[in-house]
């Protein structure tokens, strides 16, 4: 059995750093979080963060979902019927291809 040696370079390409772990408990940058039983301060003036309270408009948006309902209808009775067309098709392309003659549907004008 071969044993390996270690692969000695001169340049900076592999470095293992020393890991030291932190010993505050607060983190860089970040709030500090109060001890319990202390007040917050105030956060100041929201009043730009707040959005203007229009009345919501029941009927426009129960409008586009009815509309949003039936496109998605659509879109899936097309798919449906586009896989039984493209299954169809394929039935009879088989059927052709194996050198039968009564591939073609008849339909019976008189039940």
């Amino acid at each position: 059995m071969k044993t390996q040696q270690p692969i000695i370079r001169d340049d900076d390409e592999h470095r293992v750093l020393r890991f030291v772990p932190r010993t505050s408990t607060t983190l860089p940058n970040h709030p500090t979080v109060p001890a319990s039983g202390t007040a917050l301060k105030p956060a100041g003036d929201l009043s730009r963060y707040q959005q203007p309270t229009e009345p919501d408009d029941f009927r426009h948006r129960m409008l586009a979902n009815a509309a949003a309902f039936a496109f998605t209808a659509l879109l899936v009775g097309a798919g449906i019927w586009l896989a039984v067309t493209i299954a169809d098709l394929r039935k009879t392309q088989d059927c052709v291809l194996m050198g039968r003659r009564d591939c073609a549907k008849i339909v019976d004008p008189h039940p």
